[in-house]
């Protein structure tokens, strides 16, 4: 009897573990969007809005650090903002853990496809393309 044994996940763990990923960050970015949009409307039930123009800098909260710092406060806008961003980072965490899954079974040329793409994910969030 032979004593070694495989030391990677099955094909069949991965994709549960994948399936899981990806349903928990869509589950928690909704939640806390769904808490930040009833914060809001409590906050803000009463003032008038102009849907004729739009501003895109009205909000505040064009980076991230602005997001965290809005987190700190409790303030809605930020905190339906900090779902969005889970949910933009879900496949992100969904690529990384594949990456790793890929390095476990020592199978390089998916950890390099992988690595790509996480590299022209990264590249597209960044702000490289504006300017």
């Amino acid at each position: 009897m032979s004593s070694t044994r495989k030391n990677f996940f099955a094909d069949r763990d991965i994709q549960v573990i994948l399936g899981t990923l990806l349903r928990v960050g869509v589950i928690a970015s909704m939640s806390v969007v769904l808490v930040g949009g009833f914060l809001y409307l409590l906050s803000n039930h009463a003032a008038p809005i102009d849907y004729g123009t739009f501003n895109p800098n009205k909000s505040g909260l064009s980076s991230i650090a602005a997001i965290f710092l809005g987190l700190r406060e409790l303030d809605p806008k930020a905190i339906i903002q900090f779902g969005t961003l889970l949910l933009i980072f879900t496949p992100v965490a969904r690529v990384v853990f594949s990456i790793f899954s890929f390095l476990i079974e020592r199978d390089y040329l998916y950890v390099l496809i992988g690595s790509f793409v996480l590299l022209v994910i990264l590249y597209s969030l960044s702000d490289k393309l504006v300017g």
